[in-house]
């Protein structure tokens, strides 16, 4: 969003609370009428609760279920909570199977039930279809409704097939091929259909299928799906039979979700589930209190290696005034590691058997970062002080920066061949760990050059 636009959208969101502090609901009405569907969505998520609510009840029906569908699921469930059964029921009906499910997990599992009750029994099914896969597998994220063509159908035909069905599929842009075991053998996109003759088949035109397994992790899938390039993807069965379709939009919003969750996580805390100023201050707070406990504990390594190394200090009081330049250096330097590995994991760039090249690269990386920043240390502390200072400045910023390169660059790929998420074990654990060797390194040298 640029500038121009952010101004415009707090103009209108001031605007609107005016409106609705003045209970002018005409006003209110007037200004979110002309606004796009992802303009009032952003309003939305900066009111209040009681707000949301009454500015949802204002948009024509269709609006309402355009802009509900693109909420977080977060606020779908607290509009959920502030309207009637009655309007509930209505838009939980107009909801695809796989957005169903999405609210659901976010409502407490004593609604659930009283919901899917309310559903007309084809819709129940598909819903509860996708409600039995895992929580974070791809299943769980698809849409169960799609069209299918059958190799043998001829393109008049199919293209009057999709023309019954447009309404009523997630997508017709790209459509699965099956055979009569409903194993996927192919795709075809609706431009080719379009551009093959009438008494062509679907088999002479369709293409290599790619799909996802329905238990895969969603954010593998979504990679997978962003990687091809194509417009939909789709999803089977361990038998490899046609269980659902992940359309394009679904999987840019599940990669969206995971590098928000990771940004969060390597910042050192929980990922809220709502937009931050629909957020709580003290589910705030206990998204990081837990992460500062535990990089505090950590913390006091810190203090251990400077009370181990106190006589050093004594010895030389000047060294005291680089430990803030050393060890903040060493930090940056393994988060900028982390970071990069982290991101190459995420696009499968590297795998976990390719620890020792990483290792391998990190290193000189981190040798050449150390040397230059070194020789600059080297240079400046010389001057400034005396060369032997200045020598163990730059000997240890060519060590803290080779150690910490390395470390930064190893640690997400262990995170992952240890099933964790790597963004946990990434920038704040690097911190911590640089800190407290890095200050060992510091000192060592410094009795090494300056015989103390």
């Amino acid at each position: 969003m640029t500038p121009e636009q952010t101004r415009a959208l707090d103009d209108r969101v001031l605007a609107i609370e005016q409106a609705l502090s003045a209970d002018d609901l005409a006003a209110t009405s007037s200004l979110i009428a002309d606004a796009p569907t992802h303009e009032v969505v952003a309003v939305i998520e900066r009111l209040d609760a009681r707000r949301r609510a009454v500015v949802y009840r204002l948009l024509p029906k269709q609006r309402a279920l355009e802009v509900f569908e693109d909420l977080p699921a977060s606020l779908q469930g607290d509009l959920v909570d502030a309207l009637q059964d009655s309007e509930v029921a209505a838009v939980f009906a107009d909801l695809d199977p796989d957005d169903r499910v999405r609210l659901l997990d976010e409502l407490p599992a004593s609604v659930a039930p009283r919901l899917l009750r309310g559903l007309p029994v084809d819709e129940r099914t598909l819903t509860a279809a996708v409600l039995g896969y895992p929580q974070d597998s791809i299943g769980r994220r698809m849409s169960p409704e799609y069209v299918t063509l059958r190799p043998s159908v001829r393109v008049s035909d199919a293209l009057a097939r999709v023309r019954s069905r447009v309404r009523d599929a997630e997508t017709v842009y790209t459509i699965p091929v099956i055979d009569d075991a409903r194993t996927v053998v192919g795709v075809i996109s609706l431009r080719d259909l379009l551009g093959g003759a009438d008494d062509d088949t679907v088999g002479a035109l369709m293409s290599e299928p790619h799909t996802a397994t329905a238990t895969d992790d969603a954010e593998d899938a979504a990679r997978l799906c962003a990687d091809l390039g194509v417009l939909a993807l789709p999803v089977v069965d361990s038998e490899g039979r046609l269980v659902g379709i992940l359309t394009i939009d679904d999987a840019v919003r599940i990669l969206e979700q995971e590098e928000s969750e990771d940004a969060a996580r390597q910042g050192g805390a929980e990922p809220l589930r709502r937009p931050y100023l629909s957020t709580p201050i003290l589910r705030i707070v206990r998204s990081r209190v837990v992460w500062l406990f535990v990089l505090a504990v950590g913390a006091t390594l810190t203090v251990q290696v400077l009370s181990v190394f106190e006589d050093t200090l004594a010895q030389l009081t000047v060294l005291a005034l680089f430990v803030p330049l050393l060890i903040g250096t060493g930090g940056n330097t393994g988060n900028q590691a982390a970071t990069t590995v982290t991101r190459a994991l995420a696009l499968s760039e590297v795998r976990t058997r390719d620890v020792w090249r990483v290792l391998s690269r990190e290193v000189r990386v981190g040798a050449l970062l150390g040397l230059l920043l070194g020789v600059l240390g080297f240079a400046i502390t010389g001057v400034v002080f005396d060369l032997p200072v200045g020598l163990v400045i730059g000997l240890t910023l060519l060590s803290i920066c080779t150690v910490a390169a390395s470390v930064g660059g190893v640690m997400p790929l262990l995170a992952r061949a240890i099933r964790v998420d790597p963004a946990v074990f990434s920038n704040p654990f690097i911190t911590t760990f640089v800190d407290a060797t890095g200050l060992v390194i510091y000192f060592l040298i410094a009795r090494a050059v300056l015989q103390i």
